[in-house]
């Protein structure tokens, strides 16, 4: 039983005859006469009462194959639009994982842009570390992943977007903020709220080696705070802390928190757009277009990629000032 087959069959029902059935259907009036028999003797009982030549009247079984084939077509029609819609993203779902600096402060201004012309998309985001967003990514449980690090693996395709950079906030009171430049040696003192270090990252890592370096204690007073609460104790007196630039930029601009310079100590990291190399759904392939021209509307002409050199307070002010574009 093919789907032309009951298309036929339907035709000849709706028009009462087969030359009718032909024009509805497109096809020669033989070869909807062979499509009629070849369901019937697939059914191995005759769907028309041929008592009388010229009327095509169901039988049971035909008036049971009829209710059931107009719906099994009603389904195709259905399925086609369906797809259709999926393709042309009048309809679809995106599953976007980012980590929690990317996913409060870039994730809503790409999902902006992408959902201003594609509303009819259904967007899933994930917030988890880069580690356990790759992860996902690679199980298939993500269409696209915001990472803060390119991963090696040929079967995924990474796209550059941004770079960021770990900085020091402290609250406007605070004696650090009124000045220019501060040294890790400085902050030997200071009570610090630091992020997740129960899973130590490349930047926390490179913030002990610098304390460690410059012979300075290193005094947790918060551990494993999330990157808003951090924030907030920091704007309150509750000491000092290292976040990533992208998520301070309202804080900076309203008054509420003071980014200080700190000397000899320059950390950097690239946010990547990934996905795999598969087939891709065409609403995680629209996004990634979306995102690719944002990121090079932000970026103007600056270089693709940030030096990692050490470099003084003043000669990185310029370029701190790209990467708060994203505010």
């Amino acid at each position: 039983m093919e789907l032309m087959q009951l298309e036929m069959f339907v035709a000849v029902v709706k028009e009462g005859s087969v030359r009718a059935a032909a024009e509805r259907v497109f096809r020669t009036q033989p070869a909807v006469s062979i499509a009629v028999r070849k369901l019937e003797r697939e059914f191995e009982a005759p769907l028309f009462d041929r008592s009388k030549r010229h009327e095509y009247r169901l039988t049971q079984a035909g008036e049971a194959l009829y209710r059931n084939a107009t719906r099994m077509l009603s389904l195709r029609s259905e399925t086609i639009a369906a797809v259709d819609d999926i393709r042309n993203l009048r309809l679809g779902r995106l599953r976007i994982g980012a980590n929690e600096s990317i996913s409060l402060h870039l994730l809503p201004k790409l999902a902006q842009s992408f959902l201003s012309q594609h509303s009819g998309i259904r967007m899933e985001v994930r917030c988890e570390r880069s580690e356990s967003l790759l992860a996902d990514l690679q199980e298939r449980k993500l269409d696209l992943a915001l990472l803060s690090f390119e991963p090696e693996d040929a079967e995924l395709d990474a796209k550059f977007i941004l770079q960021d950079e770990l900085v020091l906030i402290t609250s406007p009171t605070h004696p650090f903020a009124a000045k220019s430049c501060v040294h890790i040696k400085d902050l030997g003192e200071q009570s610090l709220l630091v992020m997740d270090v129960s899973e130590p990252s490349p930047w926390h890592r490179k913030i002990a080696e610098a304390f460690l370096q410059s012979k300075a204690p290193l005094h947790l007073t918060v551990e494993n705070a999330p990157i808003e609460a951090i924030k907030k104790m920091v704007a309150i007196g509750l000491g000092i802390g290292f976040v990533p630039l992208i998520s301070v930029g309202e804080e900076k601009s309203r008054g509420e928190l003071a980014i200080v310079e700190v000397e000899g100590f320059h950390l950097e990291r690239s946010v990547w757009l990934v996905r795999r190399r598969a087939v891709q759904s065409p609403a995680a392939k629209a996004f990634m277009q979306t995102t690719v021209a944002f990121a090079a509307h932000l970026r103007g002409r600056a270089p693709a990629k940030l030096p990692q050199t050490t470099e003084s307070c003043t000669s990185r002010s310029h370029k701190r000032a790209k990467v708060l574009l994203v505010r």
